[in-house]
Formats: structure tokens, C-alpha cells, sequence
């Protein structure tokens, strides 16, 4: 069996900071990475009752518009004073297309807060995307500081650092 090289200690107190922040940074990453993947999941679920929602609308149109149809249709026929059971399904045709216009209302309502709550989602999502993208370029900035020993690529992924904070906070948040 092929033994494991041992990994170099952080002897110097720049190693050690670097190390520490890099540490830091995979636990702010995981963190914005996960609310991230939460936000995509709960998106994607809502996308779904979302449809279904807006499925549930159409089939009430269409009964609604039967409705109309067979009102319509026996309000027309020249017979109709001569039936009055006629004049009794056209009056129950007309409540049916005043209920199914109401309960669209309300479906239409449902509808279009799910949409409202997968653009949010989806919004959470992106912010976490972007967030992580600057984290992970902290980390390699962070990274190549180790390997060259320069301060000023450690402060660049300082900066980079406190970006990618900003905006995983934020992401948290929303």
C-alpha cells in the first residue's frame, strides 16, 4: 500500500492566518451553498403546485365556458317557453358560471403568489451563486498567497473575502 505523504505544518504566523481564512471561508461557502440548493429546491416545488394551479384554473374556465354554452344554447331554442325544466337548467347553467368565476378568482390568486414565491426563491438562488463564485475565488486567491508567500494577493482575497460575506449575508437574509 502507497503511504500518504504527510502535509506540511503552517510553521509561520502568515501560513496560519492564510489557513485560518481559508477555513473560514469553506464554512461561509458551505453555508451559502446550502441556503442556495434550499432556494433552487424550494423553486423548483413551487414551480410545480404553480402549474398544477394554473391547471386547476383552466379546467374550472372550461366548465365555466360548458356552462355558458349549454345556457346559451337552450336560451336559444324557440321552444323554450314551452319547457319549463328548460328554464330551470339555464337558470342552473347561469349559477354554475357564476361559481366557477368565483372559485377562479381565488385559484388565479394562489397562482400567481406561487409564481411570486418561486421568483423570490429563484432571486435567493442567484444571490447565493453569485456569493459562492467570490468565496471560491477568495479561497484560490488565498491559496496562491500560501504558494507564492505575497501579501497583497493575501489582501486581495481579503477583499474578495469581505464581498463574498456581503453577499452570502445578504442571501441569507432574503
Amino acid at each position: 500500500m502507497a503511504e500518504v505523504p504527510e502535509l506540511p505544518e503552517a510553521t509561520n504566523p502568515f501560513e496560519r492566518t492564510v489557513a485560518l481564512l481559508i477555513a473560514i471561508l469553506a464554512v461561509v461557502l458551505s453555508l451559502v451553498d446550502n441556503k442556495g440548493d434550499n432556494a433552487k429546491t424550494d423553486a423548483i416545488v413551487k414551480t410545480s403546485k404553480a402549474a398544477n394551479t394554473w391547471a386547476y384554473y383552466q379546467s374550472k374556465s372550461l366548465k365555466e365556458n360548458l356552462a355558458e354554452t349549454g345556457a346559451t344554447l337552450l336560451s336559444n331554442m324557440t321552444d323554450i317557453a314551452l319547457k319549463p325544466d328548460a328554464r330551470a337548467q339555464v337558470e342552473k347553467f347561469n349559477q354554475e358560471v357564476k361559481r366557477y368565476d368565483g372559485e377562479k378568482s381565488g385559484i388565479r390568486s394562489e397562482a400567481e403568489a406561487l409564481e411570486a414565491e418561486v421568483a423570490a426563491a429563484l432571486a435567493v438562488d442567484d444571490e447565493c451563486d453569485l456569493a459562492a463564485l467570490v468565496l471560491q475565488f477568495a479561497v484560490v486567491l488565498a491559496s496562491i498567497s500560501i504558494l507564492v508567500r505575497w501579501k497583497a494577493i493575501f489582501f486581495a482575497s481579503l477583499a474578495a473575502s469581505a464581498v463574498g460575506v456581503v453577499l452570502g449575508i445578504t442571501a441569507l437574509l432574503m
